[in-house]
C-alpha cells in the first residue's frame, strides 16, 4: 500500500454544511465534492478523491500506479489524496477504481460516477430551454455509453470496454435528484445527480449500469418530500402494474431501406390510403409484437390494406384506457414486448409494403403518482391554472402547452416515433379538446384567452409546431387529426393560417352515414339528406372516412349489429357500406372485426371473433373487403383527386324514392369510374344510370356477387345509349341489387 501523502495538508477542503448535504445525497452539485479534484496552488500535483460509501468497512482508491487507502471523513464520506498525472499542460486526475469492503459482506471494485464530465452539452440544455431540441430523446433519459478506458471495464477488468449509462432528467423545482435501481439496492444516496446550471436538468453517468436495468428517479421535491418517479423519457417500462423504467440499448438492424427511400420521395396524401385499425392486445390475444409480425402482416397483406393504424402503443398503466392515458411517451407498450420487438414488427410491415400509423395522445395524461403528474412537486408538465390544467371528462391532467420545455417534450416525441421507430403517420387524438378552453366546461369553469375568445392559443401554436416539425424532419409522413368540430383550417398549411395537418377524420360523414343506415330501408327516403350531405363540405378539409373502434364499443353494437333487417339484409348492408365508403372521396379506415361482419361489438379483453369465419356469410364480407382494396389501389379514379372537386361528379343525388345514389369518380389523368349504391331493400330492374360517355362499359365489381354472399345479380358488359338523361348525353339501364353497390368502368 502506497499512501505517503499528508492528507491534512494537501486535501481540498469542503465546507462542513456542504459535506453534510453531500453525505445525505441532498446537494444540488455532488460532483463539486465527490470524485477527484486537483489540489490548489503548490499542491496541484495531488488529487483529493472523495467517495460516498455508507456503512463501508474500508475504502481503497486503486490507480494504475498504486493503491491508496481512504479514511472516513464524515457520515459515509471517505477521502484519499493520490498523485495527479502529469500532462503537457499541467496535471490531471488519473483513472481510478474504488474498492469497498463491508462488514460480513463482499468486497466490491467499481468505477466512480463522479469522475465523469456531463454527458450532455450546453447546446442540449440551451435548445431544450428554448423549446427547440428536435431530437430531445438523444439528450434526456437513459443512454448506454461504451468507450475504451485505460483501466478496462467498470470493475477494473483489463482489456474490457467500459460500459455505463448516462441519466438525465428535467426537474427544475427539485432540491435533489437521485438514480435508484437494483444496481444500488434502491438506495439513492450512492447516486445523487447534479443540476446543470439553471436548465433544471439533472445528470449522472453511472459506470457498470447496462441495458435491462430497472431504474427510477428519487426526487426531493419542492415540498421537501422524497418521491419515486419513472423517467419521463424512458424507452421501456416494466409490465404494469409494475412502474419501473428500463435501460434500453437497441440492437435492431433495419431492413426497410426500400420503403424508407420511397417514403422520402413520395407524397402519401395523393395516393391510396386504406387503413386497418388495430388494438394490438386484442387483435389475436396472446400475440406479442413478433407474433403480430408473422400473423398480422400476413393477414393485412391478404386483405389488401395499405396501412395499419395501431391504437396508442406508448406506455400506459391501465389497459382499459386502450392506450389513451399515457405515462411513458417515449416507451413502447411493454405488454407486447420491448422496443426492438416493435421495431421488428414495423420492419416486417414495411417489407410487406404496408404503412404504419400510430395514435398519439398529446392532449392529456393521467394522474398516476409514479409518472408525470406533479413531477417535481409542482405542476411541471401540466398547466398550473386550475381552469386549464385538468380535464373534467377524463380525470386527467392537461399539458402546459405554453411552457417551452413541455412543448419541446411533445414536439420531439412526435418526431421520435417517426424517426426512431420508422412510423409513417401519427393520428393525433382528441384535437378538439386542445383547441377550446371551454371544451366540456360549463360557464364559470373556464377563462377566455387574451383576446376574449374560447380558443386555446398556446395549444394551437403547439399543434402547428408539431405538424410543421414532423413534416420538415420526416418527408413522406402524415399527420392526421381526430377533430370533431368545425374549426377551420385543420388541414390548411401553417403559413396560410391552418394547423398544418395532412388529414382529418371526417366525424360528420361517419355520424350521418351510420345514422342513415340505422334506419330501416323503408324509412331511408325520409333521411336521404343524411347520406348526401357529406359532399356539401367534402373539400373543406382533407378527410379520412373513419369507422373506428369508437363506433363498435360500449353498447353501440358491431357494424353488423347496427344494420336493420334479417341476417341477409344485415350482411348486405355491411357490404354496401364498405363499397360506399371506399368509393366516397377521402381516405378509408375501418376497425378490426368490421371486415368480418362479426356479430359482437369489440371487447378489448377478447380477440376478434375469428370463429365467425366458420360461416360462409362472414367469409364473403371478408372476401369483398379484400377485392375492394384491390380495386381501390388499382383505380386512380378512386384516390388521385380525393381533395379536388374535379375528382367527383354526382350523376343522380336526389333519388330518395329508390334510396339510390350514383356518382362518378375521376382520376388525375382522366380515369373514370361510375358507382351506383342502392340502400333500399329491393333490387331495381331497368334502373337508368346517367353515364359520362358512350361506348362499352363493364361491371368491375358488385357487392351482390355470390362469392360475397349476395344474390348474384350481374350486369356484365353493356353499351351506353345516346340520349340526354340527368344532364348527361349517355345512359344505360341496369339491374341494381338490393342493399348493393356496383362499380362501372368504360372498356377503353
Amino acid at each position: 500500500m502506497t499512501n505517503n501523502i499528508n492528507e491534512d495538508i494537501v486535501a481540498v477542503p469542503v465546507n462542513q454544511g456542504v459535506l453534510d448535504s453531500v453525505s445525505n445525497a441532498e446537494f444540488y452539485n455532488p460532483h463539486e465534492v465527490l470524485g477527484g479534484h486537483l489540489g490548489i496552488g503548490e499542491h496541484e500535483d495531488c488529487v483529493t478523491v472523495r467517495v460516498l460509501r455508507p456503512l463501508a468497512k474500508t475504502v481503497t482508491i486503486v490507480t494504475q500506479d498504486g493503491e491508496y487507502e481512504a479514511s472516513h471523513e464524515y457520515n459515509g464520506v471517505f477521502m484519499a489524496v493520490i498523485p495527479a498525472v502529469a500532462t503537457e499542460t499541467g496535471h490531471a486526475v488519473p483513472d481510478y477504481r474504488v474498492r469497498t469492503s463491508y462488514e460480513d459482506g463482499p468486497t466490491i471494485v467499481e468505477d466512480d460516477p463522479y469522475r465523469y464530465l456531463p454527458t450532455l452539452g450546453e447546446m442540449d440544455t440551451y435548445l431544450f430551454g428554448e423549446g427547440r431540441h428536435e431530437h430531445l430523446w438523444e439528450a434526456l433519459g437513459a443512454h448506454v455509453q461504451r468507450f475504451d478506458d485505460p483501466m478496462g471495464g467498470a470493475d477494473g477488468t483489463p482489456g474490457e470496454q467500459l460500459v455505463g449509462t448516462s441519466f438525465s432528467v428535467w426537474a427544475p423545482n427539485a432540491h435533489a435528484v437521485r438514480v435508484v435501481g437494483n444496481f444500488n439496492s434502491w438506495d439513492g444516496r450512492r447516486h445523487a445527480m447534479r443540476e446543470l446550471g439553471s436548465s433544471g436538468v439533472w445528470e449522472l453517468f453511472i459506470p457498470g449500469v447496462q441495458a435491462g436495468e430497472i431504474y427510477k428517479y428519487q426526487i426531493l421535491n419542492a415540498s421537501g418530500e422524497w418521491v419515486m418517479k419513472a423517467d419521463p423519457m424512458e424507452r421501456s417500462h416494466e409490465v404494469p402494474p409494475r412502474t419501473g423504467s428500463i435501460v434500453v440499448e437497441s440492437t435492431h438492424e433495419w431492413d426497410d431501406d426500400v420503403w424508407m427511400e420511397h417514403r422520402r420521395a413520395t407524397n402519401p396524401h395523393d395516393g391510396p390510403v386504406s387503413i386497418y385499425e388495430v388494438h394490438a392486445g386484442s387483435w389475436r390475444q396472446g400475440l406479442d409484437y413478433r407474433g403480430l409480425a408473422d400473423e398480422l402482416v400476413e393477414y393485412v397483406s391478404k386483405e389488401g390494406f395499405t396501412h395499419v393504424e395501431f391504437m396508442p402503443l406508448a406506455e400506459h398503466p391501465f389497459a382499459g384506457s386502450w392506450g389513451y392515458q399515457v405515462t411513458g411517451y417515449y416507451a413502447v407498450d411493454s405488454r407486447q414486448g420491448g422496443p426492438d420487438d416493435f421495431k421488428y414488427l414495423v420492419d416486417k410491415l414495411h417489407q410487406a409494403g404496408i404503412g404504419v400509423i400510430m395514435d398519439w395522445v398529446p392532449a392529456h395524461f393521467p394522474k398516476d403518482g409514479f409518472a408525470l403528474g406533479r413531477f417535481d412537486g409542482t405542476p411541471l408538465y401540466e398547466d398550473p391554472d386550475p381552469m386549464r390544467g385538468e380535464h373534467p371528462d377524463w380525470g386527467t391532467y392537461v399539458f402546459n402547452f405554453g411552457r417551452r420545455e413541455v412543448r419541446n417534450f411533445l414536439v420531439a416525441n412526435a418526431c421520435f416515433w417517426l424517426d426512431e421507430y420508422h412510423v409513417d403517420a401519427l393520428r393525433v387524438d382528441a384535437v378538439s379538446s386542445m383547441l377550446y378552453l371551454d371544451y366540456s366546461r360549463e360557464p364559470g369553469q373556464w377563462r377566455p384567452n387574451i383576446y376574449g375568445g374560447r380558443e386555446n392559443l398556446e395549444a394551437i401554436d403547439f399543434l402547428k409546431e408539431a405538424c410543421a416539425t414532423a413534416y420538415k424532419n420526416n418527408p413522406g409522413i402524415m399527420m392526421i387529426a381526430e377533430e370533431s368540430t368545425a374549426y377551420p383550417g385543420i388541414t390548411a398549411p401553417t403559413d396560410a393560417g391552418g394547423l398544418g395537418f395532412g388529414l382529418k377524420w371526417n366525424m360528420g360523414w361517419m355520424h350521418d352515414t351510420l345514422q342513415y343506415l340505422h334506419e330501416s330501408p323503408i324509412n331511408r327516403k325520409w333521411h336521404h339528406g343524411e347520406i348526401t350531405f357529406s359532399m356539401v363540405y367534402a373539400y373543406s378539409e382533407h378527410y379520412v372516412l373513419p369507422i373506428s373502434h369508437d363506433e363498435v364499443v360500449y353498447g353501440k353494437g358491431s357494424l353488423f349489429g347496427k344494420m336493420p333487417g334479417d341476417d341477409w339484409q344485415r350482411y348486405a348492408g355491411v357490404r354496401a357500406l364498405f363499397a360506399y365508403q371506399w368509393a366516397h372521396p377521402g381516405k378509408n379506415l375501418t376497425f378490426m372485426g368490421n371486415e368480418l361482419a362479426q356479430y359482437g361489438e369489440w371487447n378489448h379483453n377478447a380477440s376478434v371473433d375469428w370463429d365467425c369465419l366458420n360461416w360462409e356469410e362472414h367469409r364473403g364480407v371478408q372476401r369483398l373487403v379484400a377485392d375492394l382494396n384491390a380495386l381501390y389501389k388499382a383505380s386512380p379514379a378512386l384516390w388521385s383527386q380525393d381533395f379536388d372537386p374535379a375528382g367527383f361528379q354526382w350523376l343522380t343525388s336526389d333519388d330518395a324514392d329508390h334510396n339510390t345514389l350514383s356518382f362518378m369518380r375521376v382520376g388525375k389523368d382522366g380515369e373514370q369510374m361510375v358507382v351506383v349504391v342502392n340502400f333500399s331493400g329491393n333490387a331495381w330492374q331497368d334502373y337508368q344510370v346517367p353515364l359520362p360517355k358512350g361506348g362499352r362499359w363493364r361491371e368491375a365489381l358488385t357487392t351482390d356477387d355470390a362469392k360475397y354472399g349476395g344474390s348474384d345479380i350481374h350486369n356484365g358488359t353493356f353499351e351506353a345509349v345516346a340520349g340526354e338523361y340527368h344532364s348527361r348525353d349517355w345512359s344505360a339501364k341496369l339491374t341494381i341489387p338490393a342493399l348493393g353497390a356496383v362499380f362501372l368502368v368504360p372498356e377503353d
